[in-house]
């Protein structure tokens, strides 16, 4: 390409772009007063925010409360000062590196999900499991000279992320039976499994939680009721199975009957059409609602706060609740929810990553 070509072309796109700029905003003297009006909004708030969150904030803890009081921006000595509370919790203060390696393995984890090598059930399972023992052992201990530490004193982040993660590794494949099963030529199981998912569905993630953290303590034998934990992950991962099987199922509904009819006609197995034509393709055809299932399971995990887990939101309520902090509440919750936009955002993006290497809805 020609410089003179080159020059050519930015002329030709600045008044395409003006032209874009002035029917968009300037239409009409109604259109350019909103403009201008939405403009001048912007900047006073866009000013303010800064003002307060960074011009006149105080960021060391060093100087205590008292520095807080006396300036009039944001307190984010608050967080200097009480990190470790609102990412480790309760956990013990000697063994916080424990924690901290147990979340990078969870987020090394998935992040090597993303890599093309790991897209095979088996694989992808492998790397899962690992990694969650991994974590399960770093946090609990007992083993390799670790120091055991009860899943009571778990909290803050990576009680979010192991209730998270574990919540999805149990719950998306009780999705797939249940998908399975709701679309049996059985009568008698296609109509229980649909009872069962609607049930579900129509009852609130709390009551789910409620339940299995506190009823069913009271109606279970005593060797069948585990940990406090376990019971609400399994709830966690009920209400996820309950989402995604429908998510699932209709996935497997947007493929052309004709190609289950070839596969029996070739004598393919039921597990063979299921594994190897239905999942692959119903996957697929479902990424963008999985993808957006798993953002909002990640935010409902601050439900567990309800009963009585120590996770990022009830560290966070603990970091601003004790002491003379009780005034740095926003800048907490600022804190809080820059690490939910963190991990939501990631996962939205990664979703649209698989969306274009699969061209999901090109074809």
């Amino acid at each position: 390409m020609t410089a003179t070509s080159h020059i050519d072309q930015q002329e030709t796109a600045r008044p395409a772009a003006w032209d874009w700029l002035r029917e968009t905003f300037f239409a009409s003297r109604l259109h350019a007063a909103m403009s201008l009006a939405g403009a001048i909004l912007i900047v006073a708030i866009g000013w303010h925010l800064l003002d307060w969150a960074v011009l006149n904030a105080v960021f060391s803890s060093a100087g205590g409360p008292e520095a807080c009081r006396e300036a009039s921006g944001a307190c984010w000595a608050i967080i200097d000062a009480r990190w470790r509370l609102i990412l480790f919790g309760l956990y013990p203060h000697e063994l916080h590196w424990r924690s901290a390696t147990a979340c990078i393995v969870i987020v090394a984890v998935a992040i090597a999900s993303c890599m093309p090598v790991f897209w095979r059930a088996a694989r992808l399972a492998t790397l899962w499991i690992a990694g969650m023992a991994s974590f399960y052992i770093l946090m609990r201990g007992g083993l390799f000279g670790l120091a055991p530490v009860s899943e009571a004193k778990w909290g803050g982040l990576s009680l979010t992320v192991f209730i998270f993660s574990a919540g999805v590794l149990v719950g998306m494949p009780l999705a797939i039976v249940f998908a399975l099963m709701r679309r049996s030529e059985l009568p008698v199981i296609a109509r229980t499994m649909s009872l069962v998912i609607d049930a579900v569905r129509s009852l609130p993630l709390v009551t789910i939680l409620f339940t299995a953290a506190v009823v069913l303590p009271f109606v279970l034998p005593g060797w069948l009721q585990g940990d406090k934990l376990y019971r609400v992950i399994f709830g966690f991962a009920l209400f996820f199975a309950a989402y995604q099987a429908e998510i699932i199922r209709g996935g497997i509904q947007a493929i052309p009957p004709g190609q289950d009819e070839a596969a029996k006609a070739l004598g393919l197995s039921y597990w063979h059409r299921v594994s190897r034509i239905m999942l692959p393709q119903a996957f697929r055809n479902a990424l963008p609602p999985t993808i957006s299932q798993f953002v909002i399971t990640f935010k409902e995990t601050s439900l567990v706060i309800i009963v009585g887990f120590f996770e990022v939101m009830a560290s966070g309520n603990a970091a601003y609740g004790t002491g003379d902090w009780r005034f740095a509440y926003i800048e907490v919750y600022v804190f809080i929810a820059l690490i939910y936009f963190t991990f939501a955002f990631s996962l939205s993006r990664y979703g649209a990553y698989l969306e274009r290497v699969m061209r999901v809805g090109k074809n």
